[in-house]
């Protein structure tokens, strides 16, 4: 059972088979930015948590991508359950995406997910506002993250982000596109000076 958690954004793995046509609009040729770090990290098959299944099948949680609200910043316990939850999924080596346009509260919870990943202060991403990205990979045998991180800008072009999904599957995610379609379906004026 979970309380009070939920994912803001999420990609399930489907059978393609249920979809005459799947139309995705993005540039085919591009290939994600190699990564800003990259960190030891154990992925666990270990889960604390009671999961019920329908046995017909159903989606699997292939990725998600999270938007810092200023609840998840105020409080402790809020900035420990919002790191808990993404912990959770890099853990079961689904692929993660948060983005912090919080301007109230100076926590950045980039760096507290980090400090628990690797008990240590010493990656620390100066900013405030961010979009960061994690791919849980294997090299040589050895489990890692990889970590995209941009710092966000008021008033600036937002930028184009790695979504990793289960099954080696990276599709962009193209922040700005995505807030100026929502700016107009939501009927917001941007200003163009």
């Amino acid at each position: 059972m979970q309380f009070g958690i939920e994912i803001d954004v999420a990609a399930f793995d489907e059978s393609l088979s249920q979809f005459e046509c799947l139309s995705i609009n993005f540039d085919r040729n591009w290939t994600p930015p190699p990564p800003s770090q990259n960190v030891p990290f154990l992925p666990t098959d270990e889960t604390v948590e009671i999961s019920i299944f329908n046995t017909e099948g159903g989606p699997v949680l292939a990725g998600a991508i999270e938007l810092v609200s200023p609840a998840n910043k105020d409080r402790s316990s809020h900035r420990n359950a919002f790191v808990s939850k993404c912990e959770t999924y890099l853990r079961q080596g689904i692929g993660l995406i948060i983005v912090d346009v919080v301007t109230q509260g100076k926590a950045n919870l980039h760096n507290e997910l980090l400090n628990r990943l690797t008990g240590t202060n010493t990656l620390s991403f100066n900013t405030e506002l961010y979009a960061t990205s994690y791919r849980v990979v294997e090299r040589d045998e050895q489990s890692s993250l990889d970590i995209w991180q941009e710092e966000l800008t008021i008033d600036c072009v937002l930028p184009t982000l790695p979504f990793w999904l289960r099954g080696e599957i990276c599709l962009p995610v193209e922040l700005n596109n995505i807030y100026e379609r929502t700016c107009r379906e939501q009927r917001i004026i941007l200003n163009s000076a």
